[in-house]
């Protein structure tokens, strides 16, 4: 790994961070300021609905003014802005808006890795590269668990997300100095997102990309915590060991999904296979849903581990990409991606609000059964795509 591509791996360990720790301190927020799961789910969901409209201009901005700056200015802007606003909240609107701003931040640093890696590597070689950064990268994931409940115990939630802040900005002001834009390819082929959403091909992927990532990243990023909480009284402690369970299962989904494409010689399949066995999860898990916090746990473990094959789905997309086009095209699907979560987010949020009022082990049963059946949804468009390995 090069310097630069380290520093950017960095970045997305913020990224993944700041796309999950509310969980951990839904508890802590409450007391404080008064947000509610709710208000949590829409701040939650305007993180991932600024981040993946974000994806259009981004996706145009690497391909005109490369990595480099693209990521340091967003990210010294939006993460380490964002992140001292959410230090200061008192309101839960302050909270909103300070994850819109870190939703602005963290949009363009896997992208500009992808980037980086489509221009300059192998494409046999793309998956288990974009894989490889997003598991490292998801150790976010794990420090928005266990730690960031240990440092809110330690020095509270404010001064954490000062700390956050201050690392987000120093990183940024790195990504500046050391990334090294790709060398532009000599051509005169012009193009826009429209070309790309011509394509046939790619609309056979956009349902499941829309939908893949929304049980793992809704579960891990948010609902775990209230869920744990509501139904077996777990504590903030618990509720951050929890969910650096189901985020070290992530990390080794993701890892695990890299290779498989060229091991089975297949990327459809793998995709498939994949996100069934997480829709049959998230229904068991809403069948069992009291049965012990521990079947629940590793019911959410298998859908977070299952649930990571996103970078696949976006090299089985970039085999379509024209080279002229690889930064929208790649920032296109990402639109797609965190965009379905946003949109979940919002939706979970009042599904829970309207439904826990007279059953709160209804609403979170209905919540996970209805990621099951979104999921089938898009397994289903997808079944009709082109398998590609190229």
């Amino acid at each position: 790994m090069r310097p630069d591509l380290i520093l950017l791996c960095f970045a997305y360990v913020l990224s993944q961070f700041f796309r999950a720790f509310l969980a951990v301190l839904s508890q802590v927020l409450n007391a404080d300021i008064g947000a509610t799961p709710e208000d949590l789910a829409a701040a939650s969901g305007l993180w991932f609905l600024v981040f993946a409209a974000m994806q259009i201009p981004v996706g145009a901005w690497l391909d005109r003014f490369g990595p480099r700056l693209t990521s340091s200015a967003l990210l010294l802007i939006g993460g380490g802005g964002g992140a001292l606003l959410f230090a200061f909240a008192t309101t839960p609107l302050h909270i909103s808006i300070a994850m819109a701003l870190i939703g602005v931040g963290c949009s363009p640093v896997l992208m500009a890795s992808y980037f980086i890696f489509a221009k300059s590597y192998p494409p046999a070689r793309f998956a288990t590269l974009a894989a490889l950064m997003l598991g490292v990268g998801s150790v976010g994931n794990l420090v928005a668990s266990y730690p960031m409940a240990w440092a809110t115990e330690m020095i509270g939630w404010r001064l954490s997300l000062v700390a956050l802040a201050a690392f987000s900005a120093l990183t940024a002001v790195g990504l500046f100095f050391l990334v090294k834009d790709p060398a532009k390819e000599d051509h005169d082929e012009k193009g826009s997102l429209l070309d790309l959403l011509k394509m046939p091909a790619l609309w056979c992927l956009f349902p499941l990309m829309f939908v893949n990532y929304m049980p793992a990243a809704g579960i891990r990023g948010l609902w775990i915590g209230p869920y744990l909480g509501d139904v077996f009284g777990t504590s903030t402690t618990g509720v951050g060991t929890a969910s650096l369970i189901m985020g070290l299962a992530m990390i080794a989904g993701t890892l695990a999904y890299g290779p498989a494409d060229r091991i089975f010689g297949t990327r459809k399949w793998v995709v498939l296979i994949g996100n069934l066995i997480v829709a049959l999860s998230c229904f068991a898990l809403a069948f069992w849903l009291t049965s012990s916090a521990l079947v629940s746990i590793i019911l959410m473990s298998v859908i977070g581990f299952f649930g990571a094959a996103f970078p696949v789905i976006i090299a089985h997309a970039r085999s379509f990409f024209p080279p002229h086009l690889t930064g929208r095209g790649v920032t296109l699907l990402n639109l797609f991606g965190i965009g379905g979560v946003g949109v979940m987010q919002f939706a979970s949020g009042r599904l829970h609000g309207q439904i826990a009022a007279t059953s709160p082990t209804l609403a979170y049963q209905t919540l996970f059964a209805f990621f099951g059946v979104l999921l089938l949804v898009g397994l289903l468009v997808y079944l009709f795509s082109t398998d590609r390995t190229d």
